[in-house]
């Protein structure tokens, strides 16, 4: 039955080699488990956004589950989906804020009673609905269409530029980036810190078993990270008082919040905060409208990406086109409406896929075995709140995947300037405004206007001048307001 279904002998594989290429791109995505629920809680950044972290652990997870089994059944690739980096940090640091301030503004208004929406629930609004216009847009094909519209230089650009976003969120994170009142951002000197010893070991690793092409080296270094955090935790106060009551242990992160698990099992966190608590009455605002535009071409970007390049690796390419591409496209848009609904942010491919690719993966068993094994991570809990209290652990893999991000500066067409400059406006426009969309709207605006004067303008799609004209508004009515 598995052969007539996956056709096994047709791409040169076997049911072992698929079991074992979707256990190791699962190794090498698994480390979404533990950040995302640290992001989207705002654990990560030591402040509160209001959603649960269990809750958001198991939205995780069920969303990944559901998305990549659909990939695996309906369009049987051994592509894995998931919540999206990138996305996350997009969904907490922009989309959030600007949900708070619309919510403020219909209080004064009279418009609302105070309290009664809380900004995650506008966010996870945005999201389904641009999960509804994916679906929509993947049933019409037109998803395929829209990505013409962005150049692949700005492509290229918008994900070194989240790259760039992600490490230095890592860095801060890590406690090895600190901020300073007179050049905005300094280094951290106190590297007996242990903080940064927790960071630079589990960085250190990861990088040494990514270098040696070690299948998990994210999740090793997650491991490694958390069993020295243990260590350090338990042992330092046995040391001489001196060292033991010095600020620099006292005052640490891992003695203040890292919180070591009771147990390794449990019952899966209940999805009761989050379930179908997305407002989208607020969602559907004027003001909110841009940010679901941005989640559609966020998502197309990684999405499109990932399919390309994983099935030109796998050989899954036939005369230049991509067999069922409309419906590997449908999964992640049922991912990110469905997750939405669960509690957490969009979904989309993962580049991880890659490398149950290289293990020999070619079907859909691949991917399958990838979805098995996010439901069986549920009942992990206890360990998975136990890596996310402490962003010391989790800060490498921010690091890792932002450098890995970054091998996409050599895909910018750096001979024209027309295409560079607003693709490097966004490399370097996200990062320094702390802002996906803030980045994006930089580029998105600089890019028609700069083709045009380059005598260019039969290159750009009309859609662009579409956003640029939207990235306009949102700077005028949005962001000025945000502050």
């Amino acid at each position: 039955m598995l052969e007539r279904f996956f056709k096994f002998s047709e791409h040169g594989t076997t049911v072992r080699t698929e079991l074992l290429a979707g256990l190791t791109t699962f190794l090498t995505m698994a480390y979404i488990i533990f950040v995302q629920p640290a992001v989207l809680s705002g654990t990560m950044f030591d402040t509160s956004t209001g959603l649960d972290f269990g809750a958001v652990t198991t939205a995780t997870c069920l969303a990944a589950a559901l998305a990549t089994a659909i990939m695996a059944l309906y369009a049987r690739y051994p592509i894995a989906q998931a919540p999206g980096m990138g996305e996350n940090f997009f969904f907490v640091v922009t989309v959030l804020p600007a949900a708070g301030v619309l919510i403020d503004a219909r209080v004064k208004a009279g418009l609302l009673e105070p309290g009664a929406v809380a900004p995650w629930q506008v966010g996870l609004g945005v999201v389904f609905i641009a999960g509804l216009l994916f679906v929509l847009l993947s049933l019409l094909g037109v998803r395929e269409k829209l990505l013409e519209a962005i150049s692949p230089s700005m492509r290229n650009g918008i994900a070194i530029g989240i790259g760039l976003f992600i490490a230095f969120i890592g860095l801060q994170n890590a406690s090895l980036v600190l901020i300073d009142p007179k050049t905005a951002v300094k280094l951290n000197p106190q590297f007996a810190s242990p903080d940064l010893i927790v960071f630079f070991f589990g960085l250190l690793l990861t990088a040494g078993l990514y270098a040696r092409r070690v299948r998990g080296s994210i999740v090793w270094g997650i491991f490694g990270a958390t069993l020295l955090a243990v260590a350090l935790q338990r042992g330092l106060p046995h040391l001489p008082e001196a060292i033991a009551q010095s600020k620099l242990v006292t005052e640490s992160k891992l003695m203040t919040q890292f919180a070591v698990a009771g147990q390794l099992v449990s019952e899966p966190p209940s999805l009761a905060p989050t379930f179908c608590k997305m407002d989208l009455v607020l969602a559907l605002s004027w003001s909110m409208i841009p940010f679901i535009l941005i989640f559609l071409f966020m998502d197309l970007f990684d999405t499109l990406g990932t399919l390309i390049g994983v099935s030109e690796q796998a050989g899954l390419i036939k005369d230049n086109k991509l067999p069922r591409a409309k419906q590997a496209l449908l999964s992640d848009a049922v991912g990110t409406a469905a997750g939405a609904a669960f509690g957490t942010s969009t979904v989309t491919s993962f580049i991880e896929s890659a490398a149950g690719v290289e293990q020999g993966g070619r079907t859909g068993l691949t991917a399958l075995t990838v979805a098995v094994l996010f439901i069986l991570a549920l009942f992990f809990s206890p360990v998975i709140a136990m890596v996310g209290s402490y962003p010391p652990i989790t800060a490498p893999a921010l690091v890792v995947v932002g450098s890995l991000m970054m091998r996409n500066v050599t895909k910018i067409d750096w001979s024209d300037y027309a295409e560079s400059l607003p693709s490097f406006l966004i490399v370097i426009g996200i990062p320094l405004t702390f802002s996906i969309a803030d980045g994006l709207a930089l580029g998105f605006i600089a890019y028609p206007i700069v083709k045009l004067l380059a005598r260019q303008g039969r290159d750009v799609k009309w859609l662009m001048y579409v956003m640029a004209l939207v990235m306009i508004v949102y700077f005028v009515l949005i962001r000025a307001q945000a502050g």
